[in-house]
């Protein structure tokens, strides 16, 4: 399979550039792998769901990862991090890389510095920074930007957009951003109609958004990225298939964790570990019955997953119907659920 058979035309002007005053007013389109496709909005989206439904959100919180620094010879550099290696060394990628090489030194300000200890292949780079733990972090809250997708062209007056209402575990670079739409209100109704929830952690990094550069799609190597799921969670994901509910799960990155932790019969089991995962059509899902979803950039491979679910043609076909109807696209767009 090509990755040229995951392309469509999008006019610019339907890349959202903003968020919506409300979270949950954005549109939601309702593709129904065994019908049709309906046109609601998220508000509405109990209308889609039933109680016994569990809701498997990913609680990852976007730290602000984008750091900018000055070489001695002058030169300007943008950092960002992706991941720790241990207390005080990233990996990070950087810009422009071909001038950032081994034992090249970074100036933030006068306290954090880091040098270049390790070298990686597309611009990746180890930086060990001269503050480690709360001082670190600290710094990292005084003088870092919460990163937004290249295609927002402008800062968010308030950071705070780019975040679910229950992120609580910082880590991530990118949101979870099909969980962007719900608000606590609406969480609250859910819950009230019984439509449970549960929470589990992917810290979105580099695989997540690293375009694909080969043209047969089964040559892509997706970059690792740290999950966890607790017991509880694993306990409430098992109980509701058991008991005939569905596992809908909020975002592609929830979907990548349930399927890594996966096992033959379909149940999962609670643990932590980095997941290298590439769902594409052809993968056989074990759990995730019902997906909420943003709508995703040409030829990535988050259109080859929600492909693998509901079928190439049909979200190709669903996509068509978005376009001509005008959807907000991409992190701060419109939402789709796949049931």
């Amino acid at each position: 399979m090509k990755t040229s058979d995951f392309d469509y035309y999008l006019p610019k002007n339907l890349i959202a550039q903003q968020p919506l005053k409300s979270r949950d007013r954005s549109r939601l389109l309702v593709l129904e792998r065994a019908g049709g496709v309906e046109h609601s909005t998220f508000s509405r989206i109990g209308r889609y769901l039933r109680a016994g439904d569990l809701l498997v959100m990913n609680n990852t919180r976007v730290i602000p990862a984008r750091l900018h620094g000055i070489k001695p010879t002058g030169g300007h550099v943008e950092i960002l991090l992706l991941n720790p290696v241990n207390d005080g060394t990233w990996n990070c990628l950087v810009k422009p890389a071909r001038r950032v090489s081994l034992g090249t030194l970074v100036n933030f300000d006068q306290e954090l510095q880091a040098e270049v200890v390790a070298s990686g292949e597309e611009g990746v780079r180890q930086l060990r920074f001269s503050l480690t733990g709360n001082d670190f972090d600290r710094k990292l809250e005084q003088l870092g930007q919460v990163p937004l997708p290249p295609y927002i062209e402008n800062e968010l007056d308030d950071s705070e957009r780019y975040q679910t209402v229950y992120a609580t575990s910082p880590g991530a670079v990118a949101a979870p951003t099909a969980g962007l739409h719900f608000t606590p209100q609406l969480l609250s109704d859910l819950e009230a109609v019984g439509i449970k929830r549960t929470e589990l952690t992917l810290h979105v990094g580099l695989g997540t958004f690293r375009p694909v550069a080969v043209e047969n799609i089964q040559e892509h190597k997706m970059h690792s990225e740290f999950y966890q799921l607790g017991s509880e969670a694993a306990a409430a994901i098992n109980r509701t298939r058991s008991e005939g509910g569905r596992i809908v799960a909020v975002g592609t990155t929830a979907v990548r964790v349930l399927e890594s932790v996966a096992t033959p019969d379909g149940s999962v089991e609670p643990g932590q570990g980095w997941t290298d995962i590439f769902i594409y059509p052809g993968f056989k899902f074990r759990v995730v019955d019902a997906l909420i979803t943003n709508f995703h950039l040409p030829q990535s491979t988050l259109l080859m997953l929600v492909s693998a679910l509901a079928g190439r043609e049909r979200i190709l076909e669903a996509y068509q119907e978005a376009v001509a109807a005008e959807y907000r696209f991409f992190s701060f767009g419109d939402a789709m659920l796949i049931i």
